[in-house]
């Protein structure tokens, strides 16, 4: 019997010990969400008197701007209560007694009360971290070493605590609750590491037996052995001494009084992974000694997959942002070139009234038509990326003599070369093959345009086809000026014009387009390219 009075006194001090001396405000309603007890942290944190607070509903410390909203979801909550996180995704704000408002993080735990629901809020303030991500909430507990050395005088309360049993079972199934329900793993373990304390919340996550590991392993057996050597290093530059790659990694700030507060991977029993944020501190005894550590840890998986959709969308509105750039900057040199000059030639057009002077209205009639098929060109462009990006473009594959349709793509092409410009076609293998010809004529013509647009007036430009049993390549050659090794990573990107080529008309979409073609019809293309030593693209199908 006395034993058993001893351990439940044990029990009780242990957990009074938890709930009075948290680093964090905890706060127990009843199911009406009537304040009934605070704990001193939580007192002082919001600036009230225990007598100012019990038998107030929680909304009498939440701004007034949220209660309304509030008041429906702790009732939702009453319902169907559960150990958790309150807020995930949300910046949750407290109100002090003086009006100040703070930003907290609060995790929500429940337990049963003599048949009423009750519940716990474990509450922290997180000014000091939103403001300079440095400062930690300390959490600091009895220790269990303080509990021994006053064991004695336990044992001599004994007798008067026989007489209030019932109020001290009451008492050690409450702050049972506080740990069994938190919300939160928390873990504790001696000076050396070795885990001393696995709250089921912990078990739950972790997958790991409590019975398994308190008294025999240190935290290390569920981190990652690489991500705790990695912070090593860090903390030896940080601290300017040595530090571990052991459990010295998570004790060396806070045997400083240091904030110690980092994010970790943790590995389940099963070898699944999920992301933490983890608060270490030092518990220490009257003399200020340290006899163990205590790790609070949140599972951060949502947050974190929140942060990630955001960070896309963002990349993504970015992307978009400077296509709309591009566009802009392209649009408005392409376009202002041939309008320019229509406008231009069709005012002398207008000038030349008598028949003599025919061949001058000839010649600026000229002049309109070729802008005008410029205009239609770039249009035609626009209209191509619109289709292959609505998905209204499909390869039809034929078969069909791959030597005619390019022998004829060349003899188009060289109507339009510059003087004494050469384009050059050879081909090897068979000549029948299996693709689109629509596309892959399109294909070589833009090629060859650039081609053409980049290369001297004395130059040759070489098409090469060849067919073999396994592939289709064809090969399109030019001296022209070349791409540099910067751009050239950037060759295949809509609106994109290589430094060297701003000031030669075209809109930066034909390559692209060529690449989409090539992969509708299941084809790679390559390319090799020098500064003033010309480019050659290799493209190149599979022969079926």
């Amino acid at each position: 019997m006395e034993n058993q009075k001893l351990d439940i006194t044990n029990e009780v001090h242990r957990y009074e010990g938890l709930f009075n001396h948290a680093s964090m405000g905890i706060i127990v309603l009843d199911s009406k969400s009537i304040i009934q007890s605070v704990n001193p942290f939580g007192l002082n944190l919001f600036g009230y008197k225990i007598n100012e607070v019990i038998g107030n509903p929680i909304e009498l410390l939440i701004p007034q701007r949220f209660q309304h909203k509030h008041i429906g979801h702790r009732d939702g909550y009453i319902k169907k209560p559960k150990s958790r996180p309150m807020g995930v995704g949300l910046d949750l704000f407290a109100v002090k007694k003086d009006g100040n408002e703070f930003p907290v993080e609060v995790s929500l735990g429940k337990y049963d009360n003599n048949g009423e629901k009750n519940v716990i809020a474990f509450i922290s303030d997180i000014t000091v971290r939103k403001l300079a991500e440095a400062e930690v909430i300390k959490l600091n507990n009895e220790l269990e070493e303080k509990i021994e050395r006053r064991t004695t005088q336990l044992t001599i309360a004994m007798e008067q605590l026989e007489n209030s049993k019932m109020e001290l079972e009451s008492a050690i199934f409450f702050q049972k609750a506080i740990l069994d329900n938190a919300g939160a793993m928390i873990i504790g373990t001696d000076e050396k590491g070795i885990i001393k304390t696995f709250n089921p919340e912990a078990e739950r996550e972790l997958g790991f037996n409590a019975f398994d590991l308190i008294g025999k392993l240190s935290p290390l057996v569920f981190h990652d052995m690489e991500e705790v050597t990695s912070r090593s290093k860090e903390l030896s530059q940080e601290l300017k001494q040595p530090v571990s790659a052991d459990m010295d990694v998570f004790f060396a700030k806070a045997q400083l009084a240091l904030p110690n507060e980092y994010e970790w991977s943790y590995i389940r029993k099963d070898g699944s992974r999920f992301p933490v944020l983890l608060r270490v501190t030092a518990m220490r005894d009257d003399e200020f000694g340290i006899f163990g550590f205590l790790g609070i840890a949140l599972n951060i998986s949502e947050s974190k997959k929140v942060e990630k959709e955001l960070q896309v969308a963002l990349n993504k509105e970015k992307e978009l942002s400077e296509l709309k750039s591009r566009f802009v900057s392209m649009a408005s040199h392409e376009f202002r070139t041939p309008l320019s000059t229509i406008l231009s030639s069709a005012s002398l057009v207008a000038k030349y009234t008598e028949t003599s002077q025919q061949e001058n209205r000839d010649k600026h009639i000229d002049r309109i038509k070729s802008s005008v098929n410029s205009l239609v060109d770039l249009l035609n462009e626009f209209l191509s990326i619109g289709k292959i990006e609505d998905g209204k473009i499909n390869a039809n594959l034929v078969s069909f003599n791959i030597k005619e349709l390019l022998e004829i793509a060349c003899k188009e092409m060289q109507a339009l070369a510059k003087i004494n410009q050469r384009i050059k076609y050879v081909h090897e293998g068979e000549e029948m093959v299996i693709l689109d010809p629509s596309l892959l004529k399109n294909v070589i013509l833009n090629l060859l345009s650039n081609a053409i647009k980049f290369s001297s007036e004395q130059a040759v430009v070489l098409v090469k086809s060849e067919v073999t049993k396994d592939s289709i390549i064809i090969t399109v050659e030019d001296n022209g000026i070349g791409i540099s090794a910067e751009d050239q990573q950037h060759l295949f990107e809509r609106f994109f014009r290589a430094k060297n080529a701003v000031n030669i008309p075209g809109t930066g979409l034909g390559l692209h387009i060529v690449n989409k073609y090539i992969e509708m019809m299941q084809g790679q293309i390559a390319y090799k390219s020098e500064l003033e030593k010309g480019t050659k693209f290799i493209i190149q199908f599979g022969n079926f």
